[in-house]
Parts: structure tokens; C-alpha cells; sequence
């Protein structure tokens, strides 16, 4: 084996020349085609409501269900508008379960809610019950297994056959990507190599079969994932190509995790009870790291298990998600927003005495996007960002090394030796790079501090050139845009914010990461999701996806959505 591999990197320079230059303008082009066939489906996918009930008045009124929790009330922001005086602004909750029971809870009205006459809290309801609502008469309809079927044809994905071409395309990209790194990688590395890319290929074609047995047929979302982590073990095989196993060990936990959080969201009742286990995780992970943790680069992040480097706050992200997402009635409860607000308020409190302000800044655009809406005021958010700045006057008088950070910002060439050493050498290397790079392991990048973590978008662009750097970027945007366009016919506000949250967190990380290595916004030191190496970061990466799955209702599409039942059946 050791001998056909050496045979390989040893080859004609000429012809291995030759192929290297030819795939540093083909990548490119297999590249966006790719994500093209993956995010289309993604950004302009068919928004049809589910109905999943009707909600009949004794006057001859109907007003359909759409959500699995539906506020009933007089105000316009409500799922279910009676415009009546005796009818608070937010009256009642309506929810369905799991199982396709439902309950209605008084949501603090005037005048409250009675079922079958008797005044009620929260009740489930019974084919026939009468419900009350400030004196109007209603019941409830809930639609029969046939008709979800019916419309569940209405929100079907792309077919399986083009999720597997799409795999089937990113698959010949990575063995063009793998065979270059095979032909300019040292000899001790060449095992190495083939295990890394080898590894990630045989991980998302036993995904998708897995997928295929379960009759799911969406793999959009996990292409462009295993495309970044491609993209992320080339950057690997380039920088440090003895971290190549680690990262894949850290791909395949990642898929684990992927597919825990995906199970734990796939039953609602099941998901809040996780929800409190990661709540406490989220913090615990935080305050161990605080206690017990190790100091590098200026922020005390990291923990030493097993002569492995962990960074837990990665992972406390994901519980952070699980934390703010919430159902609809309990959204209602100013009491729950005041608790989260507090919660959040301990995670940034220990990620500053850390000095981790990178990674406390993402936790603070999860918050707001959380705060918004859970408590849909726009006084909320702004009152969080005045704490902000003083909370940030604080930090620069506590933590110097953060002053020093945004200190540099836009001046990175007054002291391009000290301060600016870092960004100005990533630029002049992009600009080496051009818009289709030198090609594989050829860059000079490689030598700089953190040249496979906080600026790997400078690495990229180096070696595979501009375009191909910029389609990363792209991908994560329309993730984000998929999570906003899939809230308005999300089943659960548990689910909508998740997914929303877990976007804005992995777009916040990837526009950090890019912009700031080009000096556009501060340099944070903050990973690119499924990107930059770190065995923390993937795992984070891979969790937070699982939200945006869960989202994803059309029919058929997610592991973590039941499948549709059939009449007769549960």
C-alpha cells in the first residue's frame, strides 16, 4: 500500500502539474453546481400552511388551524383573530399533540375560558366538547389522516434520485480533491489523506442509505455540510495534515450528535423535557471550563481531557438553543422570558470572566433573535443592546486583550508586524490566490498562526481562490434563509425558534470568521462552522443542523418530523 502511494506522489511532475491546474478551475465550477442543486429546494421550496384542524363558531364561522399551538384573541398578531370586546388581545392557546390530541389553555383572559360550560385552565379536549370563548361558542374540528395526506403531496422535496446525483457530484469532487492532496502531500501523510477524505465520503453515503431505509428523501442540508467538511479536511491535509483522523473522528460524533438531537426534537413532549437536561448542561459545561479550564491566546476556553484540546462553550451553544426555544403557552408567561433573560445573563457573565468576548458576541445574537421572538417586542431587543454597551465599557476595563482586538480593527497596516501580523499576511495570501487559487497544498498561508481555524477563509482562498472561498459563505446564508422562510409554516414555536436561533448563530460565525479576516468587522477568533478544525467546533456545527432539520416539514424530508400517518393508524 505504502509503495502504490509513493508511486503516486511521485509521479510525473508534468502530468501532475497538468491535473492541478485543471482542477483548480474545475472545483470551482463542481462546486457551485452542486450547492445550486442542494440550496434551490432549500430557498424557494413551495410554503403551503398545514391544516391540521378547524375551529367552527356557533354563527357559521370557521377559521383554520395551521400551527400545532394557535393563540386565539382579538389582537391582529394572533393565529386565530376574533375581533370581539368580550375577547382579550390574548385570549387562549390551542395546541395539538404529537399523538393528534389537543388542549386549550386560558392564557390570562378577562373573561376565561369554559369548556362544556365549566370554567377551565387547561383542559383536554374531546370530539363534541363546547368551547367558550368571552361568549362566543366554538368547536373544534381536527382534519382525518387523509386529508394530511393530501396535503402533505403538496410540500414534497426534491425526489431521492436527485438528492443521491447531488451526492454522487460532491463525491467525485472530494476524490479529485483527495487525489490532489495525494499527489503534493509528504509521504508520511499520504495514509492519512485517503482515511480523511475516505472517511467523510463513506460517513454521508451511509448516512443517505440510512435516510433511504427510513423512507426520508431530503439530504439537501447534509450535502452542503459534508461540503464543508471537505472543504474543512482540505484545509486540514494543507495546515496541519496530522490532525486529519482527529477532524474525522470529530465529522463522525458530529453525525452522531447530529442524529441524537435530531431524535430528542422528533417527539415534542420528548424535546422539552431534553430541554431542561441542556439547559443545566449549558451552563455547567461553562462554569466547569471557568473553574478547571486552560488559557490559550488570551481567553481561558479550554479544557485538557485525554490529551485532547476541547472547547465546551461550542457545545453549550447547542444547549443554549434547546434553552430558549419554548412552546407557544408558555411563551405567554413573561415569567419564562424574565428566567431565560437571567440564564443568559450567567452564560455571558462566564463567558467574559473566561475572556472568550468571540464567542460571548454569538451568544448575544442568539439572545436577541430568542428575546424577539419569544416576547415579539422590538423594546426588548433594544433594551438588550443598550446592556450591551455598557456591559462592553465594562469588559475593555476588566479584559485589555479585548481593547487590543478592536484596537487594530481597520488599522491592521499601521503595525503589520505586531497587532496586524496575522490579517495582513491572510490578505496579502488571498490576493496571491486570485479568484481560482494556487492550487491544493501549494499556499504559503499554512505556515501563520491559525491558518486552519480563524482565518481559514483566507487559506481557502489562497490555495482553491475567491470563488470557491465565497460558496461557503453562500451556503451558510441559505441555510439562514431557509430557517426564515420554513418559521411561517412551522408546526411549533419550539421548533421555529430553534431553527431560527441555530441559523443566526452559524451565520454569525461564518460572516465573523470571513469579514473579519478582511478586517470588515473585528477579529473575534471565532471558528467557521464545519470549516475550521476543531474537534469542539464540528460537533457544535452538527448539533445546531439538527435544528434547522427539524424544521423541515416538507413531506417526507426530515428523520426528525413524523412521517404522515395513514388512515386508520396512529
Amino acid at each position: 500500500m505504502q509503495s502504490i502511494l509513493q508511486s503516486i506522489s511521485q509521479g510525473n511532475p508534468a502530468y501532475m502539474g497538468v491535473y492541478l491546474c485543471i482542477l483548480r478551475y474545475v472545483a470551482p465550477v463542481l462546486a457551485a453546481l452542486l450547492l445550486w442543486r442542494c440550496l434551490k429546494p432549500l430557498v424557494v421550496f413551495r410554503r403551503v400552511p398545514e391544516i391540521w384542524g378547524w375551529l367552527k363558531g356557533a354563527d357559521g364561522s370557521s377559521f383554520a388551524l395551521t400551527h400545532w399551538e394557535s393563540i386565539i384573541g382579538r389582537s391582529k398578531t394572533c393565529d386565530v383573530v376574533i375581533d370581539f370586546p368580550t375577547i382579550s388581545r390574548n385570549h387562549a392557546v390551542l395546541t395539538r399533540y404529537d399523538d393528534g390530541s389537543w388542549s386549550i389553555k386560558d392564557a390570562g383572559s378577562k373573561s376565561g375560558v369554559l369548556v362544556n360550560g365549566e370554567p377551565i385552565r387547561l383542559h383536554a379536549l374531546e370530539a363534541g366538547d363546547v368551547i367558550n370563548i368571552g361568549g362566543l361558542d366554538m368547536t373544534l374540528t381536527p382534519v382525518t389522516a387523509k386529508q394530511e395526506q393530501l396535503q402533505a403531496q403538496l410540500r414534497a422535496p426534491a425526489s431521492a434520485v436527485d438528492n443521491v446525483a447531488n451526492l454522487l457530484l460532491l463525491t467525485v469532487l472530494q476524490i479529485m480533491v483527495c487525489l490532489a492532496f495525494l499527489l503534493t502531500s509528504q509521504s508520511d501523510y499520504l495514509e492519512s489523506v485517503i482515511w480523511g477524505f475516505g472517511g467523510i465520503m463513506v460517513t454521508q453515503w451511509i448516512l443517505m442509505i440510512f435516510y433511504l431505509c427510513i423512507r426520508r428523501s431530503a439530504f439537501e442540508m447534509e450535502t452542503v455540510a459534508f461540503f464543508l467538511c471537505t472543504m474543512g479536511m482540505a484545509v486540514v491535509a494543507t495546515v496541519i495534515p496530522k490532525d486529519i483522523i482527529k477532524q474525522l473522528a470529530a465529522l463522525v460524533m458530529g453525525v452522531a450528535l447530529y442524529l441524537v438531537v435530531g431524535w430528542s426534537l422528533r417527539d415534542l413532549e420528548r424535546a422539552k423535557k431534553c430541554r431542561y437536561a441542556a439547559t443545566a448542561l449549558g451552563l455547567g459545561f461553562l462554569i466547569f471550563t471557568l473553574l478547571f479550564g486552560d488559557e490559550q491566546n488570551g481567553a481561558k476556553a479550554w479544557i485538557q481531557i485525554a490529551g485532547l484540546n476541547l472547547q465546551p462553550s461550542e457545545l453549550s451553544k447547542v444547549c443554549f438553543v434547546y434553552a430558549g426555544a419554548s412552546t407557544m403557552d408558555r411563551l405567554l408567561d413573561k415569567r419564562n422570558l424574565y428566567l431565560f433573560i437571567g440564564y443568559s445573563v450567567l452564560i455571558c457573565a462566564c463567558l467574559a470572566l473566561m475572556n472568550d468576548f468571540g464567542t460571548a458576541l454569538i451568544f448575544f445574537v442568539a439572545f436577541l433573535i430568542i428575546a424577539f421572538m419569544r416576547s415579539g417586542s422590538v423594546g426588548t431587543v433594544g433594551l438588550a443592546c443598550t446592556a450591551l454597551g455598557f456591559a462592553g465599557v465594562i469588559a475593555v476595563k476588566i479584559a485589555p486583550h479585548a481593547l487590543r482586538r478592536f484596537a487594530s480593527w481597520r488599522h491592521i497596516w499601521a503595525d503589520p508586524m505586531g497587532a496586524g501580523y496575522q490579517q495582513t499576511r491572510a490578505l496579502m495570501c488571498m490576493a496571491a490566490g486570485g479568484l481560482f487559487g494556487l492550487g491544493a497544498n501549494q499556499g504559503k498561508l499554512k505556515g501563520y498562526f491559525a491558518a486552519d481555524s480563524d482565518i481559514v477563509f483566507a487559506t481557502i482562498t489562497e490555495e482553491w481562490g475567491l470563488i470557491l472561498a465565497v460558496l461557503p459563505v453562500l451556503a451558510v446564508v441559505a441555510l439562514a434563509v431557509f430557517a426564515i422562510r420554513a418559521a411561517i409554516t412551522g408546526r411549533s414555536s419550539f421548533y421555529t425558534i430553534g431553527s431560527c436561533t441555530a441559523a443566526a448563530i452559524l451565520l454569525t460565525q461564518a460572516i465573523l470568521n470571513a469579514l473579519g479576516t478582511l478586517d470588515v468587522l473585528p477579529f473575534t477568533g471565532v471558528t467557521f462552522p464545519f470549516v475550521s478544525n476543531g474537534g469542539s467546533s464540528m460537533l457544535g456545527a452538527w448539533g445546531l443542523l439538527a435544528f434547522l432539520k427539524a424544521a423541515d416539514t416538507r413531506q417526507n424530508a426530515s428523520f426528525a418530523v413524523r412521517r404522515v400517518r395513514k388512515e386508520g393508524s396512529e
